[in-house]
């Protein structure tokens, strides 16, 4: 190995990696105790805002039979059964604030995963009660949310981590370990995609006002977006969608709420940032860790691409390009993004997706392939893919050669598949998660939570990692909003020729919900 790589080893490894991951295992931390943390022997008390779907998911893993669950709030009571029947001694309120008000003597730490919109009053009323919080990704629908929370996480001082569970898995660091060790060279390009949105994207008109469903509270919903009246579609969207799921082989939508709800909100710019926060978050934490990218070294991001401008919605295609400056040891990169329908968005020039993918049977084996099981590596969660792909969804392009990593950075190999076929892998020297590398990723993220709320080490994505993070990826879905490169004033956390899309990047809340330190 090279003076260069040695010392680029180094500087990662005892500098900017401090704190970020235990490097003598998931032990307590004394000092913590003194600010409110648990003993690893204590159960915590446990809360969640929102009962169903995913942060249900997120609390059975954070309860894993072992902590105690006393609180729940969901805005609907029926999506909320869920965790209403698993946890029947838990108290039920539908709104959140009330949770804190009533039991917030009781709680602990708190899982939360509503809509987008709804992160950063959620996370930060938790941490200004004290309470340590896992919040489901991308950690704020908006730039200035996620470095307001990651300016709360320093002020309160509680356990944090955001739902970004690649993180945990080996394969991610096992890309960091092969890229700091010089395999490939210097990196200065990233292409990372996925495929097309599940839900809905492109309407042109809002469907007339309809009934909420009894057991929703609309207001509630709304939290700190404008108020709208509520509506559940007509037949003119529904056709839109069963014409536009037969264009992509999927299943006609099924009868619900219909036009916002109970997912369809993820490609409204007023609750969501579509696939770029829903799975770029994912997709892209490789290349974040790796290439220690952040705020201050981000010079500009534009939307090189897009099928068309929706007036509420965001576009099916599209391509961003983030330019990062120079970092320590590393040179500048340009980081490109894509919502790519069709298969691989790119390949090593010269290179096919049959000569890119990993030799079966040949080459390190890294973690369980999936992760937590039903990926298709490639699809970027939009469900399988009908073409031959490569196998992965982000690729390094460095000057010695190039990288890949697939699903949510649950997997890793050298292109072409040849070269993984051969290759020994470095020297481990990252913790690894527990569990992550035996069984789900998804589980042990969340535990790694569990283990910072009782004086462990902190989490892998804690708040003071994944705020910068996810700061920059979404200027991306800000991007969408305007034509042409906007330059990055990190100073002043806006673009400085971009007034235009200054209410993507900094938001205005309704009253009655806005949100400070």
């Amino acid at each position: 190995m090279s003076q260069h790589n040695v010392s680029r080893r180094h500087f990662f490894y005892g500098s900017l990696l401090a704190g970020a991951l235990p490097t003598v295992g998931f032990t307590t931390t004394p000092s913590l105790k003194a600010a409110g943390y648990k003993s690893p022997n204590e159960k915590l008390n446990l809360a969640a805002i929102g009962a169903g779907g995913q942060p249900a998911a997120d609390l059975r893993l954070a309860h894993s039979g072992v902590e105690n669950v006393v609180a729940l709030a969901d805005v609907d009571w029926v999506r909320g059964e869920e965790s209403f029947k698993r946890f029947p001694g838990a108290k039920k309120y539908k709104d959140f604030r009330e949770m804190l008000d009533k039991s917030g003597k009781e709680i602990d730490a708190v899982v939360t995963g509503p809509p987008d919109h709804m992160h950063t009053a959620c996370a930060l009323a938790c941490m200004q009660a004290g309470k340590h919080v896992y919040c489901e990704k991308p950690l704020t629908r908006t730039s200035g949310e996620a470095r307001l929370l990651t300016q709360a996480a320093r002020k309160y001082n509680v356990a944090t981590q955001m739902g970004n569970q690649g993180y945990s898995h080996d394969a991610t660091r096992v890309a960091c370990e092969i890229i700091w060790s010089g395999e490939i060279g210097d990196v200065q390009e990233v292409h990372a995609w996925s495929g097309r949105p599940s839900w809905p994207q492109g309407m042109t008109k809002v469907p007339a006002p309809s009934a909420a469903p009894d057991t929703l509270a609309w207001d509630l919903w709304l939290g700190t977006a404008a108020a709208r009246p509520f509506t559940a579609g007509d037949a003119e969207y529904k056709q839109f969608c069963d014409e536009r799921n037969a264009r992509y082989g999927r299943a006609p939508s099924k009868d619900g709420f219909g036009f916002y709800l109970p997912f369809n909100w993820r490609g409204f710019y007023d609750f969501g940032s579509s696939l770029i926060g829903d799975w770029g978050v994912y997709i892209l934490g490789p290349a974040n860790w790796a290439l220690q990218l952040a705020p201050e070294h981000l010079v500009s991001v534009e939307c090189i691409k897009k099928d068309s401008l929706p007036e509420f919605t965001f576009p099916d295609v599209l391509t961003i390009r983030y330019e990062f400056a120079a970092r320590p040891g590393m040179p500048p990169v340009t980081v490109y993004w894509y919502h790519h329908p069709s298969g691989d968005a790119w390949l090593p020039p010269g290179m096919s997706a049959d000569e890119a993918h990993k030799i079966p049977g040949r080459g390190p084996e890294v973690g369980p392939q999936r992760g937590q099981g039903g990926f298709v590596p490639g699809s970027g969660g939009a469900g399988p893919q009908k073409f031959n792909t490569s196998g992965y969804n982000l690729i390094f392009s460095g000057s010695k050669g190039c990288l890949g990593t697939s699903g949510r950075g649950e997997g890793v190999g050298l292109l072409p598949g040849s070269r993984w076929a051969e290759y020994k892998l470095p020297d481990p020297y990252l913790q690894r998660s527990p569990g992550a590398s035996t069984g789900s990723n998804h589980a042990a993220h969340v535990r790694d939570w569990i283990r910072a709320c009782k004086g462990g080490a902190p989490a892998c994505s804690n708040f003071t990692i994944a705020g910068p993070y996810t700061e920059w990826l979404v200027l991306g879905a800000a991007a969408v909003r305007h034509d042409g490169k906007l330059m990055w004033d990190n100073a002043k956390g806006e673009f400085s020729n971009g007034k235009d899309v200054t209410k993507w990047v900094k938001p205005a809340y309704r009253k009655g919900w806005e949100v400070k330190l």
